[in-house]
């Protein structure tokens, strides 16, 4: 069995977390951490949420993906561990 099309599918997905990572810390970065009480300008609070709306989705995904890709490069470690037991060179001891 040929494993390249499903490691390239799955380097694919790797990528796209790790992209989902870099792209959370950098929507992370524009984050104010101080609370804003009350002061005037509803502006900072209003970004903030959009920031915060924003940040929730990428963890949503990324977790999402994260677990399909583990599932994923687990059971085509899985499968491949289990083609080469069956190879007959395994079964000869060579």
């Amino acid at each position: 069995m040929i494993y390249v099309p499903f490691a390239v599918l799955w380097l694919a997905l790797a990528l796209v977390v790790l992209g989902l990572i870099a792209y959370r810390k950098i929507v992370s970065s524009q984050e104010d951490e101080t609370i804003h009480l009350g002061s005037g300008s509803e502006a900072v609070p209003a970004h903030q949420a959009a920031i915060a709306h924003k940040l929730d989705v990428i963890d949503k995904w990324g977790k999402l993906l994260t677990v399909i890709t583990v599932v994923y490069g687990v059971l085509l470690l899985a499968v491949y561990t289990y083609q080469i037991w069956l190879s007959p060179n395994m079964r000869m001891g060579l």
